[in-house]
């Protein structure tokens, strides 16, 4: 069983208003928030203290429907960059940020984890993570120096039809979409990714103890499992859950190279949700691409921030 952390509501109301906080002192135009079906956004709004009241003047909750889905995040990012908006702070963990890489274009995000798997999402202050995100609106031609362009999987089917993943994709032995397969380690029977990092949890975590993987780096990463040709390692499967694992096989991937699965009733897992059922004789080509989403470095746009004075009068 993996014990991962949770993030009630509350608490996610709690860093919206201190992220409007942080926001609020950089002196931005217009702040653009999704709604959601428990009004989280609108309830921090209306919490704010007194001293950023004026600053709900320039607050505006998008107007879509909500159907409680990824695609919902997908939908406001689409919406927010064409408004124009230069920055899109995403509360939730890797699965909420490839919803919203899938809408946002080239609009930089600032992943702020609160979810199960949190690779591309890290832990940041929501004051900070506003400070961040402002300092990038206000100064979109340091974006280079305070952001990295994300690597991406692009998954495609027989029928053409394309998805996308940020980290990794898996393939699992099973055929219910939705099911725990993830949870169940001999069950996983490959792994692509376009990290690898021992500080994950998660299969970058794994592929991290084997050979490390950056997420600057030009390349990527095939692991097959099973019997332990290469090696056997022991390493955390989710937080709290220590689990060991054969290696057969494991390849570096060049930008554009291609892994072809082949379906044997498994499932393709794309950041952990289980998205694809390839049945017996089909099969889906995944590949290793450099175009995905800008993601903002907190710590390093603060540093630039700093070097230049923002908050200095």
């Amino acid at each position: 069983m993996a014990l991962g952390s949770v993030f009630g509501t509350q608490e996610k109301i709690n860093i919206i208003q201190r992220t409007i906080a942080g926001l609020a002192a950089t002196g931005i135009d217009r702040l653009y928030l999704m709604p959601d079906a428990f009004q989280l956004g609108e309830s921090a709004l209306n919490r704010l203290p007194q001293d950023l009241a004026d600053f709900r003047h320039r607050v505006q909750v998008l107007e879509m429907t909500v159907e409680n889905c990824a695609e919902d995040s997908t939908c406001a990012a689409r919406q927010m960059r064409d408004l124009g908006v230069r920055c899109i702070i995403v509360l939730g963990g890797d699965g909420t940020s490839r919803a919203v890489a899938k809408g946002c274009g080239k609009v930089p995000i600032l992943p702020i984890s609160t979810g199960t798997n949190n690779v591309i999402s890290y832990p940041v202050e929501g004051t900070v993570a506003g400070l961040a995100a402002g300092f990038v609106a206000r100064f979109p031609e340091r974006l280079s120096e305070v952001a990295y362009r994300s690597k991406r999987l692009e998954v495609r089917l027989e029928n053409d039809e394309a998805d996308m993943a940020l980290v990794d994709i898996a393939v699992v032995e099973g055929e219910a979409i939705g099911s725990r397969a993830m949870w169940e380690p001999e069950k996983l029977q490959e792994a692509v990714l376009t990290r690898a990092e021992p500080t994950s949890t998660g299969l970058s975590g794994l592929g991290g103890f084997i050979e490390s993987l950056s997420p600057l780096e030009p390349r990527g990463l095939h692991i097959r499992f099973g019997e332990p040709r290469i090696c056997r390692i022991t390493a955390p499967f989710a937080p709290g859950l220590m689990t060991s694992f054969g290696v057969e096989e494991i390849r570096n991937l060049s930008i554009d190279d291609v892994v072809i699965v082949r379906g044997r009733r498994c499932l393709l897992a794309l950041d952990g949700e289980r998205e694809i059922l390839l049945r017996r004789g089909q099969s889906a080509r995944i590949y290793l691409r450099q175009d995905g989403p800008w993601i903002v470095d907190v710590f390093l746009a603060l540093r630039v921030a700093a070097k230049q004075r923002f908050l200095v009068s």
